[in-house]
């Protein structure tokens, strides 16, 4: 199936902190699967899990993993990547990313971010019309599709519980 195949079946849902300073889309592909394949291979599903590790316990963080976040993960504000808080523990490669007025951890991430602009068509039904002003494009952060390759050369974890609970598509998580 084709990345385009998967997104075309996908929902993508608006995330953000609590006080609204940091926000971003995830196209979701559902229903989510319950473990990778036997040869490893990224699943065409979400994966949604507990890790047992320190840091992630301590933060309390449920792990959301997409299976193309280059063209499926999105940050909408914002507006510089440099405006939000990061941790790094171990060593040194994952940013653990928040924000830095209400201090919730929306998402960690490694690899090449880019400026870029997507399609409305791609985002609209987790976006009000207000925000593309007229524009049928958006401009967004996003992992560098031209280089990103999950676990070897980027890794996105997005804290599923910053999933905003209203949906526009009225499709939620729960």
């Amino acid at each position: 199936m084709s990345t385009s195949q998967k997104l075309q079946s996908a929902l993508p849902y608006n995330g953000s902190c609590h006080c609204g300073f940091i926000q971003y889309v995830a196209v979701i592909p559902l229903p989510p699967v319950k473990a990778l394949s036997p040869d490893q291979s990224m699943p065409s599903g979400a994966r949604f899990y507990n890790c047992n590790c320190t840091t992630c316990r301590k933060m309390g963080y449920f792990h959301m993993r997409l299976p193309d976040a280059a063209n499926q993960f999105f940050v909408l504000s914002p507006p510089d990547l440099e405006s939000m808080s990061d941790y790094r523990c171990g060593s040194g490669h994952v940013q653990w990313l928040f924000c830095p007025k209400c201090g919730v951890r929306c998402f960690a991430a490694a690899g090449p971010w880019i400026k870029d602009e997507i399609s409305r068509d791609l985002v609209d039904k987790a976006i009000s019309p207000e925000r593309f002003e007229g524009r049928e494009r958006l401009s967004v952060w996003r992992m560098d599709p031209a280089v990103y390759l999950e676990m070897k050369t980027g890794y996105v974890s997005i804290n599923a519980l910053t999933i905003d609970q209203d949906q526009l598509h009225d499709q939620s998580l729960d």
